[in-house]
């Protein structure tokens, strides 16, 4: 299953923030962390995932800094910021709003697709007094 670039791009703040909220990470570590929350449904690439981390840096979301690794290599590490968790928190009302929303329809559409065609809720009204 593919996901659509325009709901990848949209989840992209809460997934970064949520992920960073478990703890510090760099780039490489933040993508394959997505690969396994999606179950390998999203693939993103650094040219998606960077974008997302210099934005949030900017608002303030998330700060970074240069470690070096284990193999002397260094590497940019971000956290998540007081602001970033209240973001978080905004993000993440705003997605159970939306869940919801779509869980309801679905819901509706699912009960309506499985009522028989003789169901008298497809039956045509009677005019009255007739």
């Amino acid at each position: 299953m593919e996901i659509n670039k325009d709901l990848v791009a949209a989840s992209s703040t809460p997934i970064v923030l949520a992920i960073l909220a478990e703890g510090d990470s760099y780039g490489y570590a933040i993508l394959k962390r997505v690969r396994e929350l999606s179950g390998g449904h999203m693939e993103w690439t650094d040219g998606m995932l960077y974008p997302v981390l210099h934005r949030l840096e900017r608002l303030g979301h998330v700060e970074a800094r240069w470690e070096a690794a284990e193999s002397g290599r260094r590497r940019k590490y971000y956290r998540i910021t007081p602001r970033g968790k209240a973001q978080l928190d905004e993000e993440r009302r705003q997605w159970q709003a939306v869940d919801a929303t779509l869980r309801g329809i679905w819901q509706a559409l699912s009960l309506s697709l499985s009522v028989p065609a003789n169901h008298p809720a497809f039956a045509a009204p009677h005019p009255r007094g007739a």
